[in-house]
């Protein structure tokens, strides 16, 4: 049987099992017992995740040996990337205006969705960030020290030492630069070995990490929020299966149930563990041996698509802002969705690939448009029951969005095309 049905046969059984322990009031068992697989299993992805796209960043940066051609890669992928987050978040602030998902919820039902979260005052719920400021975002960008930026996972600081180290290494004489390649290159193919050895869990890890989050939430938090949820799926259903195909059927002409049926497996594990960054390792390797997206490409433009592209993540914030806004009794104008559009772009940039970052993303966006420290606590508290969910699909488009990206690029970059192998 095909892995990826293993997988989506894993998440509807640990589904099921999650609905039928909060029902039978469970939930300490699984916690116990089940949801460590499922965090073991992350904690074996995120373990490569470093070594992997340090390795195969250097080693593709170092392997091209015009630097124009590195240059014309990353401003097609930066600009594909803030591009489409940008159609995202105005995609979902048309949806909210639309379907309006704030005008239906009453005053009781929010009450007991509050108080189904804890209640919790803000700064339990997230940590406080600053507004994200353009300048701020590139200085951090350049690591003071690159061991310690390895150490904490800071995914733009790794992603630009590894380019600055692989463009010294082609200026430098071959004979000195080769050795440094070759054990970087070993490095690389040993984590994708890693990948296909951890891959043989993920039934597993799929299993106990659905259990986990449906014993702890079922469904009866969802019918109060239906509206909203629903706003924010089918924004992500167009982006995904609209934006992206579009994208790719005009400036690719490339198959989209080739495209579709080639990142099944890099969807579900998305789906399962809400994390990109997680997620990354079984990204790069099906965009090289499903979708013909060849070594270089793919090492340097899925690394930084899981830092930088947050389409998903961005749509859910107009619909989130607009929803709390609304209920919170605020009227937006346009210049306030602008607003929104801007600040969760900027914000997008250097956000790192893991479960329950949009919140973070969410409160700066809120900010921006002069909620109250009340009104904020109160809407985070009002749509963080039904969070995990929403951040399940949206990694999903976050992922598909990488992969599109990795095409469009592979395509455009005529002496890589469909080297897949390489």
């Amino acid at each position: 049987m095909p892995l990826h049905k293993k997988i989506l046969i894993a998440l509807l059984l640990g589904l099921f099992l999650g609905i039928v322990a909060n029902i039978f009031n469970w939930n300490p068992w699984v916690k116990d017992y089940i949801q460590p697989v499922g965090i073991a299993f992350i904690g074996l992805l995120k373990m490569i995740v470093v070594p992997l796209v340090f390795a195969s960043l250097l080693v593709g940066t170092a392997s091209l040996n015009d630097l124009r051609k590195l240059g014309r890669m990353a401003s097609k992928a930066m600009i594909f990337y803030l591009c489409t987050t940008a159609i995202a978040i105005s995609l979902g602030l048309l949806l909210a205006n639309i379907f309006q998902p704030g005008s239906i919820l009453e005053s009781s039902q929010k009450s007991t969705v509050i108080k189904a979260t804890g209640n919790r005052p803000l700064e339990e719920v997230v940590q406080p960030q600053s507004e994200p400021n353009i300048v701020n975002t590139l200085l951090n960008i350049i690591p003071e020290n690159p061991l310690e930026s390895m150490a904490k996972g800071n995914m733009l600081q790794i992603i630009f030492f590894a380019l600055i180290l692989g463009i010294s290494l082609t200026l430098i004489p071959r004979k000195q630069s080769k050795p440094v390649i070759e054990l970087m290159d070993g490095i690389n193919q040993a984590m994708m070995k890693i990948v296909v050895l951890i891959m043989k869990l993920a039934p597993y890890g799929v299993f106990a990490l659905m259990a986990a989050v449906f014993s702890e939430f079922g469904f009866e938090i969802i019918p109060s929020l239906f509206s909203y949820m629903m706003v924010v799926f089918l924004g992500l259903v167009i982006h995904a299966s609209v934006i992206y195909s579009l994208a790719l059927k005009v400036f690719v002409g490339y198959s989209l149930k080739k495209f579709f049926r080639g990142i099944k497996s890099a969807q579900i594990f998305a789906f399962s563990s809400s994390s990109s960054s997680a997620t990354l390792p079984v990204t790069m390797r099906i965009c090289q041996e499903n979708l013909g997206v060849s070594k270089e490409v793919s090492s340097f433009v899925l690394p930084l698509g899981t830092t930088i592209n947050m389409d998903g993540t961005a749509l859910y914030q107009g619909v989130a802002a607009y929803f709390i806004a609304q209920v919170s009794g605020l009227t937006l104008t346009i210049g306030d969705q602008m607003t929104i559009v801007l600040t969760a772009t900027l914000a997008s940039i250097g956000t790192a690939g893991v479960p329950g970052v949009g919140l973070i993303m969410l409160i700066l966006v809120l900010e921006t448009i002069g909620l109250n420290e009340s009104s904020i606590s109160q809407g985070i508290a009002l749509i963080l029951g039904v969070d995990r969910l929403l951040d399940m699909c949206r990694t999903v488009v976050n992922v598909t969005g990488d992969c599109s990206c990795a095409i469009l690029v592979n395509s455009t970059e005529e002496n890589l095309g469909n080297n897949s192998n390489n």
